[in-house]
């Protein structure tokens, strides 16, 4: 009787560890969300514009790595960057900083630049801070479709 009962954990003993290690990784799993508590500095401001790529403003647009500020929208402005493989939009406030006039992001090259510290600097491929391991939150990015020589951003 002994040896069927030892016969029948010798068999069962990898179905045991698989049920184990799953029951293991569910009761572990963290319910809490990703939302950081230092990264609520900006607002969700409603963001719809259009961009014509034909006007001046906005014709540097028509090549890559030539980011452009467009004012008066979302928290600090935004900034809209062609990529090479589409476009990408990011708010152009410091999502590390409390917000204020020097906590708008200026465009050197294809890095975003805070005016308050200027160890604050982003991608503006991927909005991801550069050089700072201290900065946790990313630049708040925005939708961008293309329809013709159209820019639509929004969220």
């Amino acid at each position: 009787m002994l040896r069927k009962y030892a016969l029948f954990l010798y068999h069962m003993m990898p179905k045991i560890f698989c049920w184990s290690v799953l029951c293991f990784g569910f009761f572990h799993c963290s319910d809490k969300d990703n939302y950081d508590e230092n990264c609520n500095f900006l607002l969700n401001v409603g963001v719809n514009v259009s961009l014509n790529l034909n006007l001046s403003q906005y014709n540097q647009l028509s090549f890559p790595s030539n980011p452009v500020y467009v004012p008066n929208e979302g928290n600090g402005g935004i900034i809209v960057n062609n990529t090479g493989t589409g476009y990408v939009a990011f708010d152009a406030a410091d999502p590390n900083h409390v917000f204020s006039d020097c906590a708008i992001l200026s465009i050197s090259g294809v890095e975003g630049i805070c005016g308050c510290d200027e160890t604050h600097k982003y991608s503006l491929f991927t909005g991801q801070p550069l050089q700072n391991s201290d900065l946790r939150c990313g630049l708040k990015p925005y939708r961008v479709e293309r329809s013709g020589n159209e820019l639509f951003v929004s969220n």
